[in-house]
């Protein structure tokens, strides 16, 4: 590390061959495979070529997110059944969107990236004989799913970690990023530098500027989960979207986001088995009183009411092609209708489903035959759905009195929240932007289509992090960055803090954050409609250039950092509200996981009500012709709403298949890289 006074403040900076922005299981595997793969090389030194910086090593959604039993997707394990990487692409790619070579890599690398997690310590169960043994999840035609509890993800990170510490990688730790170096134009633009905020060595007098120089950059930093209101990201996964816009990245399929229901005090997805012991749902006023079971004046039966809420479980995020015919994701709509009149929603694990007018008595021996049996297998004929959640998985019950939350003793309030982002940067086959050298991983990266597996997001963020280490090591190398201190770039990143912290400013950080959360969970959100839209994006705008003509205020240098997220996550936002725009216009219907609404449409049900217009809520279905395509934006500061748009073709996936030997050579000589 050096240090250098420039103009008023001390400005750490440091040099390495990579530096990995995110300390998730996707970036934390991608600092162990680096280092491995120049130490196989025989790089002197390996551990300290590389750095990983994190705004905060504990949080994240590797860290804080979960479910049930959060599912890791790969491909099968089971001695019976017949598994192949073409078969799990298909899986990937079925809803289209989704370039068909990216899902091949995924697959390709799917055991090779489970297995490494085995190795590094994920206690992922297995048989006697040693066979991982596997269930079915969301979007899953075979049982490739598997799972070491609630915390999956957690267990990922941090056996990832240890093996980083110990080979000696350095983690820079409370290092906000802030602004992307950059050099160059066009084809020959490359991001040189990371400028972070040391957020513990913040002071009045003391930006705590850090400059992290590198060669190769990888971003891991996840999703932009501090867009929404309502969301079951964890608190402050703000995301360095807008810093990677700026700098040139093309997003691509922004607009496919997913939604299900989870719990809203500790945020968490109550999918799995919290839905397949078929618990009492109901609704209250704000203050908790006028108990309605809102549910039964839809269904027709106890019967089919109970089976939906079971099948929620594996058929968990919200998907508009189930909506019809009292399909489950009617649950979806009623408790988002709920919420729209102002009611609170709730799930109760003391008590079965209760009947409305007419409608029978909750028995488990009615559910239809695709419940009932999964229930008799597991042995979960237990007279209450509390009993039923111990039986099956009593961890899923444990995550929450970690969080002082006893099921045993009261409901648990839901909604419908944004839980990840299917859509992010282009990325190619080994994980490269289209700015050289810069490489996304993880919910970063724009890899997924319209819908995916449940755990699928897990396996491409290990499958990515492999191949993009792969590739600095065998194609960039391993030399540091000499990259001469740009003191002038530095000082007008100065000016342009010191812009943004304006205490007279009319706008207040966290104020900024919630009107963006609001406008996005509203009109960008599981529920959409053209004028909406058009009207957050222009709103949207307008706070952004407000921001950049007065800045935002800050009294004190903690406010700093807010101030800097918000405008980030303003800028993130009109990125993300362009491209729905786009696909509105081009006529996309309702898919993925969300809806979008039209008077000429499909109705759901007579007293399901729009709450713009009062009129029964109506759908338009989707444009299946648009499957073989992809909305891709980029940041053009002369364009109109500040991106760029066009409509790019899905990827087919490599069919050549060389013999051994030629294939040996291409290998020997580095033209797989090529």
């Amino acid at each position: 590390m050096g240090q250098r006074q420039i103009g008023k403040q001390k400005v750490r900076i440091y040099r390495y061959n990579t530096v990995i922005i995110g300390s998730g299981a996707a970036g934390m595997n991608c600092a162990k495979k680096l280092y491995e793969f120049f130490d196989t090389k025989g790089v002197k030194d390996a551990a300290s070529k590389i750095a990983v910086v994190t705004r905060g090593l504990p949080l994240g959604a590797s860290r804080m997110s979960g479910s049930d039993k959060q599912t890791y997707y790969k491909m099968g394990t089971s001695p019976e059944v017949a598994d192949s990487a073409e078969s799990f692409a298909a899986s990937l790619t079925a809803a289209g969107c989704c370039h068909n070579d990216l899902a091949l890599a995924e697959a390709i690398g799917s055991l090779r990236g489970f297995y490494n997690l085995v190795e590094a310590g994920v206690p992922f169960p297995h048989d006697p004989m040693g066979t991982y043994i596997g269930y079915k999840t969301d979007h899953d035609p075979y049982e490739r799913a598997t799972s070491a509890g609630p915390k999956t993800s957690k267990f990922m990170s941090e056996c990832l970690g240890k093996i980083v510490r110990r080979y000696g990688v350095e983690i820079f730790d409370n290092k906000e990023a802030a602004e992307f170096l950059t050099a160059g134009d066009g084809e020959n633009r490359r991001i040189i530098g990371v400028v972070a905020i040391d957020s513990k060595s913040l002071s009045k007098n003391d930006f705590g500027i850090n400059i992290f120089y590198c060669e190769n950059l990888v971003l891991a930093g996840g999703g932009p989960g501090e867009l929404y209101e309502t969301s079951v990201y964890p608190r402050g996964q703000v995301g360095i979207h807008g810093l990677a816009f700026k700098a040139g990245l093309a997003g691509e399929n922004l607009t496919e986001s997913q939604f299900g229901l989870a719990s809203t005090k500790f945020r968490w997805n109550v999918s799995g088995t919290y839905m397949q012991v078929i618990p009492r749902i109901f609704s209250t006023d704000k203050n908790g009183g006028d108990e309605q079971e809102f549910l039964t004046p839809f269904f027709p039966t106890m019967s089919k009411m109970a089976t939906d809420i079971f099948l929620k479980g594996y058929q968990w995020p919200f998907d508009p092609q189930r909506i019809e015919n009292l399909q489950s994701s009617l649950v979806d709509i009623l408790v988002f209708n709920e919420n729209q009149k102002g009611r609170r929603v709730f799930m109760d694990f003391l008590h079965n489903p209760i009947g409305g007018k007419g409608m029978s008595e909750f028995r488990i021996e009615d559910l239809e035959p695709e419940a009932l049996n999964y229930l008799k297998a597991t042995d979960a004929m237990q007279k209450l759905p509390i009993e039923r959640l111990e039986h099956m998985n009593r961890p899923a019950i444990d995550i929450y009195r970690e969080h002082d939350i006893d099921l045993y003793s009261e409901p648990l309030e839901i909604s419908v929240c944004a839980q990840h982002n299917n859509g992010g940067f282009a990325i190619n086959r080994w994980w490269e932007s289209n700015v050289k050298h810069t490489f996304v991983i993880g919910e970063m990266a724009g890899s997924h289509g319209v819908k995916r597996p449940g755990g699928s997001a897990l396996n491409a963020g290990q499958v990515g992090a492999g191949r993009a280490a792969e590739y600095i090591a065998n194609v960039y190398g391993s030399e540091i960055s000499n990259t001469n201190v740009d003191e002038a770039g530095i000082k007008q990143f100065m000016a342009r803090i010191e812009k943004l912290s304006n205490p007279d400013s009319e706008l207040v950080p966290q104020e900024v954050i919630s009107q963006i959360q609001h406008r996005m969970t509203t009109y960008g959100g599981h529920i959409r409609k053209m004028e909406n839209a058009e009207k957050a994006l222009a709103e949207t705008i307008a706070i952004y250039r407000q921001i950049q003509n007065s800045g935002l205020k800050v009294k004190e240098h903690k406010d700093l950092i807010s101030a800097i997220q918000a405008e980030h996550l303003a800028f993130s936002n009109i990125a993300y509200l362009k491209a729905i725009i786009e696909l509105l216009k081009a006529g996309s219907g309702s898919r993925g996981s969300h809806l979008v609404l039209s008077e000429d449409g499909s109705q759901i049900h007579p007293d399901i009500k729009d709450p713009d217009t009062g009129k029964p809520l109506k759908f338009k279905p989707e444009n299946k012709d648009l499957r073989n395509t992809i909305i891709r934006i980029q940041f053009n500061e002369k364009a109109d709403h500040l991106f760029d748009c066009e409509t790019v073709p899905v990827r087919s996936a490599p069919k050549d298949r060389k013999a051994f030997e030629p294939a040996w050579t291409d290998y020997r000589e580095g033209k797989i890289y090529n």
